[in-house]
């Protein structure tokens, strides 16, 4: 994979932009932190070199003087929202969160349940952290948040919340996913502090839209792929534009609540140190990116895996029509369409080949990082995702691809096993089987050694399926690091 982000630059320059801000701040800072921590899987696929948990080792540089607040909605407490991406509720997840923190020698100090109305699965959720020697707050719903600045910033507003106890100058505001009330946490602990005779700062750090690319930059237009769900739309920050003359980018949530943030801060402090919501990022990403060309190379064929992804969403009834003409539209914006993906074109010829009508009619295929395209096709033994990831990795160790790695009389027991005892229904094999049978022969089977040494050559390869992956198929992909798309039809 070729790499255009400079990893080690970013840990160092945006630590140091951090604490840049806390310092402005009289050193205390609620930094309200969007996005993934641990698994960034968007960014490290549009910015190659960008390590999906790149944020969370540049927050290691602060260690010392950070600490942590996990946020939580009551409302997704007692709908049991689940986080899809790992397949548990919010409420796990603040767990998994916490220790996931601690186990890296971060301060986990509190957790804030907001939209507090007296729900009682959120009563019971606060016992069940406070038994873990949790310490759990209570922000309350406030009537007309965010438009009623007059109540918002009043007593019975954000004064009516619990106060949150820190004692570090950076605190990092998160939670398992959007809508748990970040901001408002942020926002309240600066009404609170300023009660208290305190001074406090708000920031805001979020990697995408990067604000120094252009509005119509590939890198942006993918931010607007991967949040087409929510109808997001990157824009000219027009604040930023009149205050400094300089165009910046930012997206439509940020530049609508702004000015109401703006009264907001003027109610507590008497005045806005921010001009525009630009200015209350520390986003430093686009300083750091390498090569644009690569960069902008990873941002199309992300937008086009994003379609497909939302095609088969669509399929399984999870997506909209307004969602699919978005992803379309971005498409256009940058100038491709779903034949610009090399892998897509050579899988569906392949299917072609195989002719449409046949019992086995279904193909994949994968473009490697010299720009090598192999191509597999389904068989009574094998799937096509399992053919195909055997073919990768005899092109990769350069071993004749007359050579059959898995002798049929080893499929044939495996097979035997899935249908009888396990009472599957597809006898083929998948790629994890493929992988195990593998590691088996390797022990005495040179080829199959030599194959299985190929694997992480794969990581950044962009591959496609005519198919939709089962889960299986679709995991192994995704822990090889390669980037999958399918067709929106069943097999």
């Amino acid at each position: 994979m070729q790499l255009a982000f400079d990893n080690d630059k970013y840990i160092r320059i945006q630590s140091e932009h951090i604490r840049e801000r806390i310092a402005q701040f009289g050193n205390k800072l609620y930094l309200e932190l969007g996005g993934k921590l641990f698994d960034d899987m968007h960014a490290s696929r549009v910015l190659p070199g960008f390590l999906p948990d790149s944020k969370l080792r540049m927050l290691y540089q602060l260690r010392d003087s950070l600490e942590i607040v996990i946020v939580i909605s009551a409302q997704d407490i007692e709908r049991n929202k689940v986080r899809q991406d790992l397949g548990i509720t919010y409420d796990e997840d603040v767990l998994r969160l916490r220790d996931e923190f601690s186990q890296r020698g971060f301060l986990v100090s509190s957790v804030v349940i907001t939209h507090y109305s007296g729900q009682r699965s959120a009563d019971a959720y606060r016992q069940r952290l406070e038994w873990q020697n949790i310490k759990v707050y209570y922000h309350y719903l406030i009537d007309g948040y965010p438009h009623n600045v007059d109540l918002i910033a009043s007593d019975e507003g954000f004064g009516h919340n619990d106060y949150v106890e820190t004692t570090r100058p950076l605190v990092v505001v998160t939670a398992p996913g959007p809508g748990s009330g970040k901001m408002a946490v942020c926002l309240s602990q600066l009404y609170n502090e300023h009660a208290r005779g305190r001074e406090a700062g708000y920031a805001k750090f979020e990697t995408f839209p990067v604000w120094n690319l252009p509005l119509k930059h590939p890198v942006n237009v993918a931010y607007e792929a991967a949040t087409a769900d929510l109808q997001d739309v990157n824009m000219i920050d027009p604040f930023h534009l009149d205050a400094y003359g300089e165009t910046a980018i930012n997206y439509n949530r940020d530049i609508e609540i702004f000015p109401v943030l703006d009264a907001i801060f003027t109610s507590i402090y008497g005045s806005n140190p921010y001009k525009s919501p630009t200015d209350m990022g520390v986003n430093m990403v686009g300083f750091c990116i390498s090569d644009d060309e690569v960069c902008c190379e990873a941002s199309k064929q992300e937008i086009i895996r994003r379609y497909f992804q939302a095609l088969c969403r669509l399929a399984g009834g999870a997506c909209n029509d307004a969602e699919i003409q978005k992803l379309a539209l971005l498409q256009k914006q940058v100038g491709i369409n779903t034949a610009y993906r090399k892998c897509v074109v050579a899988a569906r010829e392949r299917r072609e080949q195989a002719g449409t009508g046949r019992p086995f009619a279904q193909a994949a295929a994968m473009e490697l990082p010299d720009g090598t395209i192999i191509t597999a096709g389904a068989s009574p033994l094998l799937g096509s995702s399992a053919a195909l990831l055997l073919n990768v990795m005899k092109h990769m160790a350069g071993i004749d691809h007359s050579i059959k790695l898995i002798p049929q009389n080893m499929i044939e027991p495996i097979q035997k096993t899935k249908i009888t005892f396990l009472h599957g229904k597809n006898p083929r094999l998948h790629t994890d089987e493929v992988l195990v049978a593998l590691s088996v022969l390797s022990l005495n089977d040179e080829n199959c050694r030599r194959a299985l040494e190929s694997l992480p050559q794969l990581k950044g390869c962009q591959a496609h399926s005519t198919v939709m992956l089962k889960e299986v198929d679709a995991r192994t992909f995704a822990k090889l690091g390669v980037n999958i798309t399918c067709d929106p039809a069943r097999k």
